[in-house]
């Protein structure tokens, strides 16, 4: 009888264990790692890009002497190569404005028949603000084009050759562009750039002497470093 007795014990202790198991396994924590949330990278509009420029004038010119067309004259101008400094902001991943900021210096002299002739030189400040579309489906190549307005400012002007004085009129144009960024990192990356400028102003030498219009039309080349913020 006690030997049955303790059989009996033993099975209803047994299945009571079997019935607690599966809540005491509920009670214990899972062995799977919970999925780790991706990290996003912050995305910031900002970005800027210093460059070395070679400024190229494409030149052409209509003066008069007095009034009268001065035949067969023209002019040159020098090339610079300068700094850049410019600041893009993106409103989305694609659409972005840019402005563009430096200076340059310049020689002016005759062409054509006046050929041998120094007119001046002066110093141009040609603020450009330009609305790009970037490509963005390239990895870390991203190139981009733009089209905008420019204002150019000329200043420090001087007269040579024997002139007395020498004026050009600050002026509107019109800019395209073409470039591209590659990223080396999500920071920095290399840049280069090439811009056309179209840009017309007015001029006049020994107070009106000779005046007219000066085609200058630049092609801007650049080339230099990026980061993005």
């Amino acid at each position: 009888m006690i030997s049955h007795s303790i059989r009996l014990s033993f099975a209803a202790a047994l299945l009571g264990a079997t019935a607690l198991s599966p809540a005491l396994a509920s009670d214990l924590p899972s062995s799977k790692a919970a999925p780790v949330a991706p990290i996003l990278e912050p995305w910031s509009p900002w970005m800027i890009r210093g460059r070395a420029l070679f400024v190229v004038p494409q030149e052409d010119a209509n003066l008069k002497l007095g009034g009268a067309p001065i035949v067969g004259g023209d002019v040159s101008i020098s090339s610079s190569v300068v700094p850049e400094l410019d600041i893009t902001y993106f409103f989305t991943k694609n659409i972005a404005a840019e402005l563009i900021l430096g200076v340059t210096p310049h020689n002016v002299k005759g062409a054509g028949s006046l050929a041998g002739t120094r007119i001046g030189s002066a110093w141009l400040l040609p603020p450009t603000l330009m609305l790009q579309y970037h490509f963005t489906d390239l990895g870390a190549f991203k190139p981009y084009v733009g089209v905008g307005v420019n204002y150019t400012v000329f200043f420090d002007e001087k007269a040579k050759g024997g002139f007395t004085s020498f004026d050009l009129k600050d002026s509107f144009g019109v800019a395209l562009q073409a470039g591209f960024d590659y990223m080396i990192d999500r920071h920095w990356g290399i840049n280069v750039d090439v811009k056309k400028i179209f840009l017309e102003p007015k001029v006049k030498v020994n107070n009106g002497l000779v005046a007219g219009k000066v085609r200058i039309d630049p092609w801007l080349i650049g080339a230099g470093v990026t980061y993005r913020f």
